[in-house]
């Protein structure tokens, strides 16, 4: 399912899809901006979005097998609820 599909899909339940379009988008912003200020964002019953700040690590270039330096970074993850663990397992 894509972001259009979920409109579409929100606003067959509760509204037009106008304003099913701007729900989802601001649900959207609001996770994006409390990732951005490292808030995690937990949803009951769906999951946890986290940022982890991964290490800096080495690793190999595949082509030639030269060892190179891979810097730190940070990465948004996501942790499921057990409930949406059962209901899709």
């Amino acid at each position: 399912m894509n972001k259009a599909q979920l409109i579409e899909e929100v606003a067959k339940k509760t509204c037009t899809k106008k304003e099913a379009q701007e729900a989802v988008e601001s649900v959207f912003d609001i996770i994006r901006g409390s990732l951005k200020k490292k808030d995690d964002v937990a949803i009951s019953g769906f999951g946890t979005f986290r940022v982890k700040q991964t290490k800096a690590r080495q690793g190999r270039n595949p082509k030639t097998g030269e060892t190179i330096q891979i810097p730190a970074k940070k990465k948004v993850a996501f942790r499921a609820a057990k409930d949406l663990k059962n209901a899709v397992l």
